[in-house]
């Protein structure tokens, strides 16, 4: 028993200490996944400058967006503008519903609130044909403390509750409580390569 104990601790140690002296590593000893392709944006549609080659690009556009779980806030084919309610960012726990593809931003709206809104802009191109623009932007939530926080309220409440002051909310007002952080470019690649597999 002593010596099969023995010859385990030998291994042990001189597995660890062989592997530092088997020289150096290669820059990136794994294989990398492929790169995603990348598409233009604006993308550009080859199709002729009939009506209905910008109705069925008008059409794939909304469908793609509502596909991808965007709720259709305004629709305008005669200007060529779709624009989308906030949806709130899938993380890690709903792996299913399209969002973020990188698992990194999954992981961050798994521990904090963020939501896209998208904007599409269908035009035509001069040599025939159409551009697709996508602009999706992200938001953070801010919060002044977190959402299930029970320190501090459970004993005294000062708030009024009878009072109550109705306000009517439009869409197009700036909302202090959401930070924007930019455009989320995974995303518009995402909904980019969706339409031109659509089309």
């Amino acid at each position: 028993m002593t010596r099969t104990l023995w010859a385990v601790w030998t291994g042990a140690v001189l597995a660890l200490v062989g592997g530092c002296a088997s020289g150096p590593l290669l820059d990136n000893p794994l294989p990398l996944a492929p790169t995603a392709e990348v598409t233009q944006n604006p993308l550009y549609v080859p199709l002729g400058p009939t009506f209905e080659a910008y109705r069925k690009v008008f059409t794939c556009a909304q469908t793609t967006l509502t596909e991808f779980g965007f709720e259709i806030l305004e629709s305008n084919q005669f200007e060529g503008r779709i624009e989308t309610l906030p949806r709130t960012a899938p993380g890690v726990l709903r792996p299913f519903k399209a969002g973020s593809p990188d698992f990194y931003d999954r992981v961050l709206s798994t521990v904090q609130s963020y939501r896209h809104r998208a904007i599409v802009l269908v035009q035509p191109a001069d040599a025939g044909g159409y551009w697709i623009r996508v602009t999706v932007f992200k938001e953070l939530e801010d919060l002044p403390r977190p959402v299930r926080s029970v320190a501090g309220a459970a004993n005294f409440r000062v708030d009024n509750n009878v009072e109550r002051q109705f306000e009517v909310i439009d869409p197009t007002v700036f909302e202090a409580s959401w930070i924007p952080r930019g455009e989320d470019v995974p995303v518009e690649q995402s909904l980019l390569a969706r339409m031109k597999k659509c089309l």
